[in-house]
């Protein structure tokens, strides 16, 4: 049986045997695009959850339906001592090949790519290892320091630019010019670990939301940052509040909104306390249907044309007049 090896195929096979040897590991072979990614989006940091967890910014994968985003998370690393180096695209020969981030002792190189919340372009400035715990430089990272103690403030770190580079790519047309120093080269020849289980599992549960498509929100993704992996309150609040900054929901459907979050974390927390802090199966399948209607809800009130925007005498009057029919229940 003959096989057949279509162009960018055998495109991106040089490509990857003309890479150096230390980046070749980072290459993802199969993922190469014709098109760059869209520019990274402007969002907030959720404070981190859980002390020892660390900071993965967002980035744009690439799936079956185009370029789609992957939020930003606060994650457990998979041992101590250890390092996130984000991966980026890099424009090589004609095309867009993405080069896989992993955890390693120190940071390589990650395109020069300003993720922000210390990954300015080169190295990390949001924290440091000290013995067997993770500090938080809380001048660059969010934390909740109600809870995380081990934090430092080192200003001197932070750039000021008037201009904040939101370009998601090296190299190529409009891409940063940035080259790895001999510090990054070596980096990226130390031993290395693959991205964990949960950030596999957050990247695929993205490729499966339709809003993170570039081609539904026009690079302006409604969840860009969570504070960790599945967290459904999360993803939801950080909808509620872009839709609130946008005008898009009104302060009664928020309201509305907000009430039936409050609803179910009350039930959560009831349902823990009865249970010895965990939720049964039975339990869970419940609070995942409540937030899934959650979830339509908030879709349905940020499509359905009405904004937080002065209204005109006439529809204002029309609003009071239908108030009732909207939400019978109250």
């Amino acid at each position: 049986m003959r096989k057949w090896f279509s162009m960018p195929a055998l495109l991106l096979a040089l490509i990857v045997f003309l890479v150096p040897a230390a980046s070749r590991a980072q290459v993802s072979v199969g993922i190469s695009v014709h098109v760059g990614p869209p520019a990274l989006p402007v969002y907030e940091q959720p404070p981190c959850p859980i002390e020892g967890y660390m900071w993965t910014p967002g980035y744009w994968a690439y799936g079956h339906h185009g370029y789609y985003w992957v939020p930003g998370v606060w994650v457990a690393p998979p041992r101590v001592g250890v390092l996130w180096t984000p991966g980026y695209w890099g424009w090589n020969e004609g095309v867009y090949v993405f080069h896989a981030g992993y955890w390693g002792p120190h940071i390589g190189f990650y395109g020069g790519v300003n993720y922000g919340f210390g990954y300015n372009g080169a190295g990390f400035v949001g924290g440091e290892w000290r013995g067997g715990r993770f500090a938080y430089n809380t001048a660059v990272v969010n934390v909740n320091r109600t809870v995380i103690h081990n934090t430092y403030v080192n200003k001197t770190v932070i750039v000021n630019n008037t201009t904040v580079n939101r370009t998601s790519f090296n190299g190529g047309p409009g891409g940063i010019a940035a080259r790895p120093t001999h510090g990054e080269l070596s980096a990226g020849r130390e031993s290395h670990i693959q991205p964990t289980q949960t950030q596999t599992s957050h990247e695929h549960m993205a490729s499966t939301n339709h809003r993170n498509f570039a081609s539904e929100n026009h690079g302006k993704p409604e969840t860009a940052a969570m504070s960790r992996v599945n967290a459904r309150e999360a993803n939801q609040q950080a909808r509620i509040g872009q839709g609130v900054s946008s005008g898009q929901l009104t302060p009664r459907e928020t309201s509305h909104i907000e009430h039936q979050e409050a609803k179910i974390n009350h039930e959560v927390h009831s349902d823990r306390a009865a249970n010895g802090g965990k939720l049964t199966p039975e339990e869970r399948a419940q609070v995942n249907h409540q937030q899934n209607h959650a979830s339509k809800q908030i879709y349905d009130d940020k499509h359905n044309n009405k904004s937080d925007h002065p209204a005109q005498p006439h529809e204002a009057a029309t609003k009071s007049e239908h108030a009732q029919s909207e939400h019978p229940h109250h």
